[in-house]
């Protein structure tokens, strides 16, 4: 497949081979969140955002697996670097009772596995003064892993702050602190004492002029909570804040300088340990290697995951609790592939500059789409930040048709929020890839509405 070239055909979704894989697949796999029935062909054509179905047809993969292949497929980046390693077994192992290396020195290894990809999350934390990594299977484990050293580091603290229109993962903990959909958490037993506050809905709001509901002639909401007078919290009592810096599956919701700022205030001001859920939006998803940077808040704690390739919680290292039983993970820091990928990542994007090519590539294909679909009653908003981009509809059903419509011209999207569209197109997209993909948008609400 020539990239430079490479064009969406598509005969029919699913065609017979894909429904065929579909239907076998369901024999012995639980319901979980699949969304249509697109059969990706391993051994098929493929490279940057676009990839080859089991049919044959060709797609254009605008999901980037939900922001946790940032380069697509089989991205030069990536793969030449792997073709030096000689593929062994295991290639996971207990990695927090053993250690793993490439026999290179540690400190210049051109094959860096765990320890390597420690060393480079250190590095891109540097400016908030994180100095420790404890790495894991998933992002919800990463926010376990944060919420637990936060309590831990609050020596007894009960209360947790959340945002409406949250999402931080699966597992029981995690969803205690969801607040996007009541499918998540309906009938399972929850963290207490969790609460919430609005999220800032509106990117351009300020304390005069806010219809979101966070801030108001108390500052915010936030801040009356903890208010040491008037508030429901007492703040000395209140193990941390988590947020999403933009929010993924509430919405793609971007908030404001405004929040930010009222974020970084009060928790400076009572000294509460703030969680940063980098999960989505960290990793140069948002044309900064972390969402955070685009804020004035400082987070004490970062979680990342899916571009990753792994989990990992990062912090100062007076943060994490000293006995070593308290956090452990069999896989954590034992996925030698998966850091490995996850490492090159990180090089990927500091060599090639990929945080201006976000931006930049983000900024036209919201040009595009506002041109292209910003008379059309059926949209409501056009928003993004970098290359986490968003178009909300007046409808879910309108969503969800034009979804099924950009699927049959060969785009593939994700829903998210009640009737949002998102598009996460490869770190290193270009220019004529975003045109293509715009004008697959476009044309697919043409063909619904």
């Amino acid at each position: 497949m020539d990239r430079e070239t490479a064009t969406p055909t598509v005969d029919g979704i699913p065609g017979e081979r894909a429904q065929q894989w579909v239907d076998h697949h369901h024999g012995t796999a639980a319901p979980s969140t699949y969304v249509y029935e697109f059969v990706w062909d391993l051994s098929g054509p493929a490279e940057g955002p676009f990839c080859t179905d089991v049919d044959g047809n060709v797609l254009m993969d605008f999901t980037s697996h939900v922001a946790a292949a940032p380069l697509g497929y089989n991205n030069p980046k990536i793969m030449e670097p792997l073709a030096e390693f000689d593929l062994v077994d295991p290639l996971k192992i207990a990695g927090q009772d053993f250690y793993v290396s490439s026999g290179q020195d540690p400190t210049d290894d051109s094959l860096p596995g765990p320890t390597g990809l420690m060393d480079r999350l250190v590095d891109i934390t540097d400016e908030y003064g994180m100095s420790t990594v404890f790495l894991s299977n998933s992002g919800a484990e990463a926010v376990e892993n944060a919420i637990k050293i936060a309590y831990d580091h609050s020596e007894g603290s009960q209360y947790g702050i959340t945002f409406d229109g949250a999402f931080h993962g699966r597992t029981l903990g995690t969803l205690s602190l969801n607040r996007s959909k009541a499918v998540h958490r309906r009938h399972y037993p929850e963290l207490p004492s969790i609460h919430d506050v609005p999220f800032c809905t509106d990117r351009s709001c300020s304390p005069a002029g806010c219809d979101c509901g966070f801030l108001n002639e108390d500052g915010s909401q936030l801040r009356r909570m903890v208010d040491p007078d008037r508030g429901y919290l007492n703040p000395d009592e209140v193990a941390f804040i988590i947020l999403e810096p933009v929010q993924g599956e509430g919405g793609y919701r971007i908030p404001s300088q405004a929040f930010g700022d009222e974020l970084a205030a009060v928790s400076e001001e009572h000294d509460i340990t703030l969680i940063a859920d980098e999960i989505q939006s960290g990793l140069g998803r948002t044309g900064k290697i972390w969402g955070s940077d685009h804020y004035s808040f400082e987070p004490d704690v970062i979680s990342a995951a899916k571009a990753l390739r792994v989990g990992a919680t990062v912090a100062r290292e007076e943060m994490f609790p000293d006995e070593t039983s308290r956090l452990s993970s069999t896989w954590g820091a034992g996925d030698i592939l998966a850091s490995l990928q996850g490492a090159l990542t990180i090089d990927a994007i500091e060599e090639y500059d990929l945080l201006s090519n976000a931006t930049q590539r983000g900024q036209q294909c919201l040009e595009l789409l506002a041109d292209g679909l910003g008379d059309e009653d059926c949209v409501v908003d056009i928003r993004g930040l970098g290359l986490m981009l968003a178009v909300e509809f007046d409808t879910k059903a309108h969503r969800n048709a034009i979804q099924k419509a950009a699927l049959q011209r060969g785009l593939l999207t994700l829903g998210c929020g009640h009737s949002v569209l998102r598009l996460l197109p490869p770190l290193d997209v270009s220019e004529r890839e975003i045109e293509l993909g715009a004008d697959l948008l476009i044309k697919s609400v043409d063909d619904v509405v």
